[in-house]
């Protein structure tokens, strides 16, 4: 699998793919009715083109998924959607689990991603037509324009006032640290978002504990991230993520895995 190319300074990583919408995410297989084996759909070269979803019939699938609703000038989900049942569904269960896990070694902490783990980016990729653009996306990142996950406020704030310390880990930049720490506070979210608790990615000036920057993959800085929470003496009872590269590498008694059929992050 090929690497995402170098980012610009001040840019959020680039996704390894947009349009064609070749390769898909879980979720928009399932909307589409195709089968899911639990991964990735391959990225051989397909021998027929009737094998290759129809990007338009796939967009409006995960429009209908998300019953899009058109809010002022924003396309947002619908709280009645069949994407907001299921993200409430998750946070539930998260939040079941974490009333009754019993903490193995520390102080007991919970990870979350933002970007569609936390903040919902819908609006954005109905802005762009799913084309990811670097400049247009910071616009909405540093304006604060993204509205939360459903159910995922009511469980970050449930584990901050339970016990649990709340962390953030984001593959966006360091320089949208003001957007992100503002939205993640304008959406509802009560635990603290400071420069100890929301970790954003430096490729110029990276930590000790990322040896691999500025080329880390996202499962190695995410997973070196969460070693390095786990070295400071917390026990991660869970991490919530949308991708699986933000789940993958350990250092979590338990990975919550929230639907994302907009774009795919190895």
């Amino acid at each position: 699998m090929r690497q995402n190319p170098p980012e610009e300074p001040g840019t959020e990583p680039r996704r390894t793919w947009r349009r064609p919408r070749l390769v898909i995410a879980a979720g928009a297989l399932v909307a589409a009715g195709l089968a899911f084996t639990g991964v990735a759909v391959s990225q051989s070269t397909p021998r027929h083109g009737d094998s290759i979803p129809n990007i338009t019939q796939v967009e409006n699938q995960i429009k209908a998924y998300y019953d899009d609703t058109l809010v002022g000038t924003d396309h947002l989900p619908s709280p009645d959607g069949n994407y907001a049942h299921e993200v409430e569904g998750i946070a539930a269960k998260g939040q079941q689990y974490l009333a009754h896990h019993q903490v193995r070694n520390g102080m007991p902490a919970v990870v979350f991603d933002v970007d569609d783990t936390t903040l919902n980016t819908y609006n954005y990729e109905i802005f762009s037509s799913f084309a990811y653009n670097p400049v247009t996306n910071a616009d909405y990142v540093n304006n604060q324009r993204f509205p939360a996950v459903f159910g995922m406020p009511a469980l970050v704030n449930w584990a901050s006032t339970h016990g649990y310390t709340v962390f953030f880990l984001t593959g966006r930049p360091e320089a949208q640290r003001a957007g992100t720490e503002g939205n993640l506070a304008k959406v509802g979210y009560q635990a603290s978002a400071d420069a100890t608790h929301l970790y954003l990615r430096n490729r110029t000036a990276p930590p000790a504990y990322l040896p691999c920057e500025p080329t880390c993959t996202t499962i190695q800085y995410k997973s070196l991230t969460r070693a390095h929470i786990e070295s400071l003496g917390y026990d991660i009872a869970a991490n919530f993520g949308d991708q699986f590269s933000d789940l993958e590498g350990g250092s979590a008694d338990k990975t919550f895995k929230l639907p994302n059929p907009m774009y795919f992050l190895p």
